[in-house]
């Protein structure tokens, strides 16, 4: 009866640094085949353990700011003194073909997103406490204590941006994080506004085929439904 639309869905996923959204959207990713990750650009060092062009698309400044001019970017944004952008290309041909499209952005991408496609679905991961916030960003010990001092502070602002979001998912259990991820993602595809068409079948038709089955006594319809019929 419903025809819904072959589009694939824009999936927004911000949170302050140390929520652990990477981890969740890289579990999610891997139970769900429709699903794309679009890696992001930045403009700032790679870290140790990361990967280009798996983490990130390392660029320095001044290639990142030539990619700007060039309309290069869905959108992008400076943060802790590095910018971050998302390349539209390939995101614009996977989701033509029907496949989900996540993006793991800082909450300025995000709200220029929601300028450019409103219909996005925008989902915000929270950490149980600014507490194990603090915790996890020293934990990486990828930083000194006066850049895990500003990601604190930043990441405290970010919380406050949460209502600019469709839905939160908090953090406390990775597992049930992912799974209350994958729920929203899959309710979102039932949304009304997803439907394409409804498939209208011939009333008459199937009342007739009905009517016809020689398990039904049709002596039973009264007079009154048969005129309506």
């Amino acid at each position: 009866m419903i025809k819904q639309k072959k589009q694939g869905q824009l999936i927004v996923i911000s949170g302050p640094s140390g929520a652990g959204k990477d981890t969740i959207v890289e579990k999610v990713i891997k139970k769900n085949e429709n699903i794309w990750l679009s890696v992001s650009a930045t403009s700032r060092k790679i870290r140790k353990g990361e990967k280009e062009g798996v983490n990130y698309f390392y660029l320095t400044k001044e290639e990142f700011e030539e990619r700007i001019d060039n309309n290069y970017f869905l959108e992008y944004a400076m943060y802790a003194d590095n910018y971050y952008g998302t390349p539209k290309e390939e995101i614009i041909k996977k989701l033509d073909k029907g496949i989900d499209v996540i993006l793991v952005i800082e909450i300025e991408g995000a709200k220029k997103i929601k300028e450019l496609v409103p219909e996005a679905l925008f989902i915000f991961i929270l950490p149980p406490s600014e507490k194990e916030l603090l915790k996890r960003l020293s934990g990486r010990q990828t930083e000194d204590k006066e850049k895990i001092i500003k990601r604190f502070n930043i990441a405290y602002q970010e919380i406050n941006e949460v209502t600019k979001y469709n839905y939160v998912v908090v953090n406390d259990d990775l597992d049930e994080a992912v799974s209350k991820v994958e729920s929203i993602i899959k309710a979102e595809k039932c949304r009304v506004d997803r439907i394409e068409e409804m498939l209208v079948s011939n009333k008459e038709e199937l009342i007739h085929e009905f009517l016809m089955d020689e398990e039904f006594d049709n002596s039973l319809i009264s007079e009154k439904i048969k005129e309506e019929i």
